[in-house]
């Protein structure tokens, strides 16, 4: 049995925080509430709003003041002597440093985050940052190295009860099961996790979980309707909230499902969309990924070989270097599906 899911990440004066709040809101009240404590000198009640604060910048998609906020807050828990502020502050920046791509970086300052949290008691941060190197490892397509993590989390999580901790859990491994081509697997996956996620009241974690069903629905069944249909109701989570970038990423699925049905200029237009909307956000894994389905949708409408080549070249050269390591794959699977020659140069 689940309980209503809660926002750790929201501390101190802000507890009050839902999981839900709209970031703009949770913005608003952490920055007034760090101001309060700067002004009082409270650095460890600093600390944990000014966490607040760096979460919504990052969820906004405001990369560079993210950036500052997580520092800031990192200081100021120092300062206090506050052990379990500090693992925090690093998990916020770590968490952040997967998101614009810095993989290398999101390692060390999770793995860090991870080690005060044991060090300073906290066994949620603690959670929370084996959770983003689980993530992480996810993310650049190393399954062996985080599978068995992603379960001993989903284990711990259900014992627990912690409904916002098992969804994350569940819809890890199920895209893990999807990348593989488990379709099954994954849906069942998928769908427990919106079902906990809705009955915990967690937006986000239904959002995503919807999203990953639209994914399997398009591929597996060939409905795009119903996979459209999904998006559209996770849109609306997503729009609540002020999630820019489960937003984008819904674009680019919605994409991704009109580009399976052969609705290529509909398709382009949203590749299109959605790589603005991650360039404004510096994310550079989504940036590259919408490029991906723009280059396809182009070659379809027509765009002449050579200059598709050139991008696809071009999109290894970026993927690689962002550090994800089935990108070659990626490529070759557009290479052989549009009949274009891809010489990747290192």
């Amino acid at each position: 049995m689940y309980g209503k899911a809660f926002a750790p990440e929201y501390q101190g004066a802000l507890t009050a925080l839902s999981v839900n709040s709209s970031l703009v809101d949770v913005l608003a009240a952490g920055t007034e509430q760090l101001a309060a404590a700067e002004r009082s000198g409270q650095r460890g009640e600093a600390a944990r709003s000014g966490l607040a604060v760096a979460e919504a910048h990052r969820r906004l998609g405001q990369v560079r003041e993210a950036d500052r906020a997580w520092k800031a807050s990192y200081r100021a828990a120092r300062a206090a002597g506050d052990t379990a502020a500090m693992a925090w502050a690093l998990w916020s920046g770590g968490t952040l440093a997967r998101q614009r791509g810095a993989f290398p970086l999101a390692w060390r300052l999770l793995g860090l985050a991870a080690e005060l949290g044991e060090r300073g008691g906290d066994i949620v941060v603690r959670g929370y940052s084996l959770a983003g190197l689980a993530e992480t490892g996810r993310i650049q397509g190393d399954y062996e190295a985080v599978a068995r993590l992603h379960e001993q989390l989903l284990a711990e999580a259900r014992k627990r009860g912690e409904a916002r901790h098992t969804v994350w859990a569940l819809e890890g491994i199920a895209q893990i099961h999807r990348n593989r081509g488990s379709y099954d697997t994954a849906y069942a996956m998928f769908e427990e996790a919106a079902v906990i996620a809705a009955g915990a009241d967690d937006r986000r974690g239904h959002a995503w979980a919807l999203r990953g069903l639209a994914d399997i629905v398009s591929v597996r069944d060939r409905d795009p309707e119903r996979a459209l249909g999904l998006l559209s109701e996770a849109e609306e989570s997503c729009r609540a909230m002020n999630l820019s970038s489960a937003l984008a990423y819904n674009h680019k699925m919605r994409g991704n499902v009109l580009y399976r049905d052969g609705r290529y200029a509909e398709a382009r237009d949203l590749y299109e969309q959605a790589l603005a909307e991650f360039r404004a956000m510096s994310e550079p894994r989504g940036e590259a990924l919408s490029r991906l389905g723009l280059a396809k949708s182009l070659a379809r409408l027509g765009r002449d070989s050579a200059e598709t080549a050139a991008e696809l070249a071009d999109l290894a050269r970026v993927l690689e270097h962002i550090g994800l390591r089935h990108a070659r794959e990626m490529v070759a699977r557009a290479q052989d599906e549009l009949g274009v020659t891809v010489e990747v140069v290192r």
